[in-house]
């Protein structure tokens, strides 16, 4: 047994399901577990030391956020994403992301926009590192800081998944839009006309900022294909 293994093992042991959950989700976000690969309650019980209930809780839990799926023969797999969809994800992530961001502009307390001022900092300090693991975490919990000011717990459960969905997209073209950003504090900047916006109670800039944010992620990524043609048109 490796050590990592082993220290996965120890882990696994005194956290239970709540670790499980965790390095499952970071193995599916960062890609080391491949969309469409197969998942075995077995085998992942026995790779982390313990019975097959923490770890049945742990992909419940999975499940539930979009990013293990059942299919009807009981058997589980990380959730695949066809590049063919993208523009239905595309399509379904800029009315959630307008919707979102032009509630936080007209709902927002003072508290709210320390908590959004406070997300995007820690997101800036992780482009800076650029440990691409903790850029796409503090992303996404700076854009359910502007979700929650929202106040719509409808629209924050989407759209939590959404981003979900998206961290996997980001780290499959992290190094492209790294190379292709000026520098880090271009990149990091990304952020400021919503958050302008909301601060100003704008909710008509609010929301177009929130379109031009996905439609820069939309171009990132479309480039990013673009330059790995030869690859599958399917991701999994």
């Amino acid at each position: 047994m490796s050590k990592e293994t082993t220290e996965a093992a120890t882990g696994a042991k005194r956290h239970g399901g709540r670790y499980i959950y965790e390095e499952l989700r970071k193995q599916i976000l960062t890609l080391k577990l491949k969309p469409g690969m197969p998942l075995d309650e077995v085998s992942l019980a026995a790779q982390f030391g313990l019975s097959r209930s923490p770890v049945r809780d742990a992909l419940a839990r999975l499940i539930s956020e979009g990013l293990v799926t059942i299919l009807p023969n009981r058997t589980l797999l990380v959730t695949p994403f066809e590049i063919e969809e993208f523009p239905n994800y595309i399509s379904a992530l800029d009315l959630i992301q307008r919707a979102v961001t032009r509630l936080a502009a007209l709902q927002r307390t003072d508290d709210d926009l320390v908590r959004i001022r406070a997300a995007d900092a820690a997101y800036l300090a992780a482009v800076g590192t650029g440990d691409f693991q903790a850029m796409s975490e503090r992303n996404k919990a700076f854009h359910m800081a502007i979700a929650e000011a929202g106040k719509n717990p409808y629209f924050i459960s989407y759209y939590e998944k959404l981003l979900g969905e998206g961290q996997r997209l980001l780290h499959l073209h992290f190094d492209y839009i790294i190379s292709t950003a000026c520098t880090s504090t271009r990149l990091g900047r990304d952020h400021d006309e919503m958050i302008n916006a909301i601060e100003a109670r704008k909710p008509d800039e609010a929301e177009n900022a929130a379109h031009e944010h996905t439609m820069l992620f939309q171009r990132r990524f479309l480039a990013y294909l673009q330059q790995n043609l030869t690859e599958k048109m399917s991701v999994g």
